[in-house]
């Protein structure tokens, strides 16, 4: 039986760090359509004990590899690793879909999957596996006599319930140790695609501007087997949207209260979708929605308007407040360094973000992911290909009126003014616990990027001993 390996790199800028850690769903989605017919094994190098240098590869015969664009460099690595110990290498995901090329052109990868990849993936294998000709072979990338050639792409999965559940039992659950309001938490998608494709996102590209949601029914089932086999009481919903559709947020809430579940969840949502249905939101927050993530992106509304968003700042005022009043926790993202801001608009950005009050904001410096709007329209102004610096934390584009370094400054200095006030450090002095040893490893990251001097990097090395013991004494 041929054997397969599905590998989720680790990922970097400290996340577990931060406390993030949930298991990898599109992996656990292949291998739940694999698993009658193949020998399926998933490793997770962000809770697995071995490096991935020392993994034993050779036992078998195809490794698929998750990518996205922090990540590339890593999973390339892994590749070449794999590849060394003679196993077919596939890779997939957001980043290889849109620079497919640039994958091949390494020269230890055989094939990426483009876009959504359970079917595409499963007709590969069955030609590998000799069960399929290639001829029907879908949303396929490969070499032929230094060529990139392309077999036609899948059709995205109309229907989500005929995916079977993901493979949950093929992760060590056991290794997942994030919580919500001190309970054990884990995730679970219920819809894919987006028909709003902002510019710096490649969602709507990867996944389709259509969106596809799964029955409430379906969804259930699923709840069900979390919250009563597994036993997590807590579950984030990490679809794009949650509540595009307001009437099934309102039905799936219902049939949580009726249900009598002890659960509390997570869902993203849009600022625009909040003002439209408050009622949402309470049908929600009574079926034990706590915690929501949300773009409010910036305070400035020439910057919402660039970025393609369909709220304004009244709007996120509205939003807050309805969330608010119904005890919903909110993590705000915002966005620091479009090609055209000025440093008076980030400012008002930070600003907002205070007085917005969530409990948490998340800043991010604009980057320019492959496969979205805004990478096209940069890239003559792109400051590095380095894609371990494409986390949202590091300089990318070249802008009209902030340097990088005065960007950075502007990053740190958005955290420390949203933390820094005594009620909010109190109020998050867990996370920010967590946060320290990851600020400061970014702090010598930085010194990296910009010194090369010897005595600089051993003032780096010492500044990572001590994250290190931080992190150890917390």
């Amino acid at each position: 039986m041929m054997r397969i390996l599905l590998v989720s790199p680790p990922a970097g800028f400290s996340y577990r760090v931060l406390g993030v850690s949930r298991p990898p769903l599109g992996l656990a989605y292949m291998a739940s359509l694999l698993r009658d017919r193949y020998e399926v094994n998933i490793v997770d190098f962000n809770v697995e004990t071995r490096h991935w240098s020392e993994y034993p590869y050779g036992d078998f015969d195809i490794v698929g590899i998750s990518v996205d664009t922090s990540r590339c460099p890593v999973s390339f690595e892994i590749a070449r690793a794999a590849k060394e110990h003679g196993p077919t290498v596939v890779v997939g995901g957001p980043h290889v879909s849109f620079m497919a090329e640039e994958a091949l052109a390494t020269g230890v990868i055989d094939y990426v999957v483009r876009n959504e990849g359970e079917y595409s993936f499963l007709s590969l294998v069955e030609f590998l596996a000799k069960s399929k000709p290639f001829e029907e072979v879908r949303g396929v990338s490969y070499l032929a006599n230094g060529q990139v050639l392309r077999t036609p792409d899948a059709p995205f999965i109309h229907d989500l319930d005929s995916l079977p559940f993901p493979a949950r039992d093929l992760l060590p659950l056991d290794l997942y140790r994030e919580r919500m309001n001190g309970r054990l938490m884990t995730t679970m998608v219920t819809s894919r695609g987006c028909p709003f494709n902002c510019d710096f996102c490649s969602s709507s590209e990867f996944f389709g501007v259509r969106w596809r949601a799964r029955s409430v029914e379906n969804m259930l089932e699923e709840i069900d087997i979390i919250h009563n086999k597994h036993g997590y009481s807590a579950l984030s919903f990490v679809d794009d949207n949650f509540t595009l559709n307001p009437e099934r947020a309102i039905k799936v809430s219902e049939r949580i209260s009726a249900n009598g579940w002890d659960l509390v969840w997570a869902a993203m949502t849009r600022v625009d979708t909040v003002v439209k249905h408050p009622e949402m939101v309470r049908a929600m927050a009574r079926a034990g929605f706590s915690w929501t993530f949300i773009g409010f992106e910036s305070g400035s509304q020439e910057m919402l308007d660039a970025y393609g968003k369909k709220a304004g700042t009244e709007d996120a005022r509205r939003a807050i407040a309805i969330l608010k009043d119904n005890k919903v926790r909110v993590t705000g993202a915002f966005i620091l360094g479009a090609v055209d801001e000025t440093e008076e608009m980030i400012e008002s950005t930070i600003e907002f973000a205070k007085e917005l009050d969530p409990i948490r904001a998340q800043f991010s410096l604009l980057t320019p992911y492959p496969g979205a709007k805004l990478y096209e329209r940069v890239a003559d102004r792109l400051l590095t290909r380095d894609y371990n610096l494409y986390s949202g934390m590091y300089p990318t584009i070249k802008l009209d009126h902030i340097s990088p370094e005065r960007l950075t400054n502007l990053l740190i200095s958005a955290y420390a003014s949203f933390y820094g006030r005594p009620g909010k450090a109190l109020e998050n002095s867990s996370y920010i616990c967590r946060m320290v040893p990851s600020m400061t490893k970014y702090f010598a990251n930085r010194l990296i990027v910009n010194e090369t001097k010897s005595a600089c990097r051993a003032c780096v090395n010492a500044g990572k001993q001590v994250a290190n013991l931080y992190r150890i004494l917390t």
